[in-house]
């Protein structure tokens, strides 16, 4: 089996003024399809930029990413683009909803996004794994925070993307919503086989992945089963 994300010697330097700073110091990892990873680190640790540059959303400075066998290393922005909307769900922090949406509005928008036609029962399959069913005609500043983010996640997957990009999806919530959203990744994950990678600084979150990965000055330092 192929890894559905792999990078080699992964790099990532800012410019700033004269000065050059490194955020990824030559990054090497594989995540294999159905794998649930968590990458833990400090803050500062390079963590969110690599994340970044996993999804598409960045370049890198060298190195390379394949991503379901796409080099993103040596595409131009129009093209990682078109890779980001057909492979890559995301989840971050902030939910970003619409808020002149209901939660149905919301999720559908993703589907047009990408260019999908409207699948009735995707999207019943979806709300119904993620507790939103009876939620669905409420607008984001109807609903708890666990509720937005579940939100979020449904956006994320609902055109069946081939990884789940998450960056600190619990650092805005308290701690029953965390343990909720929690538990829905890994229910994502075990009952429908996404693929998941995880941003944390928190070992609990952590511990609801497979595998977890630790990162320092934008390095790996070590990979352990959670």
């Amino acid at each position: 089996m192929e890894p559905i994300l792999e990078t080699d010697n992964l790099w990532k330097i800012y410019h700033i003024g004269k000065v050059d700073s490194p955020a990824l110091r030559g990054v090497s990892l594989q995540i294999m399809p159905g794998e649930f990873v968590a990458i833990m680190g400090p803050s500062g640790c390079g963590k969110s930029t690599l994340l970044h540059v996993l999804g598409g959303l960045a370049q890198a400075t060298r190195g390379s990413v394949l991503l379901d066998g796409n080099d993103l290393s040596n595409m131009q922005d129009a093209e990682r683009t078109q890779i980001r909307r057909c492979k890559v769900g995301f989840v971050f922090q902030r939910f970003n909803l619409l808020p002149t949406l209901d939660v149905r509005g919301n999720i559908r928008l993703a589907q047009h996004i990408y260019g999908n036609e409207f699948d009735p029962h995707r999207f019943e399959m979806t709300t119904n794994v993620l507790g939103l069913s009876h939620r669905l005609h409420h607008r984001p500043s109807e609903l708890s925070g666990g509720e937005q983010q579940r939100v979020a996640i449904a956006r994320a997957i609902i055109n069946e993307p081939k990884i789940l990009l998450a960056d600190e999806p619990t650092g805005n919530l308290d701690t029953a919503n965390s343990d909720a959203v929690l538990a829905l990744l890994r229910q994502l994950h075990r009952d429908l086989g996404q693929t998941i990678m995880m941003i944390t600084h928190n070992p609990e979150a952590a511990a609801y992945a497979g595998r977890v990965i630790h990162m320092r000055d934008g390095l790996i330092v070590d990979g352990i089963p959670a």
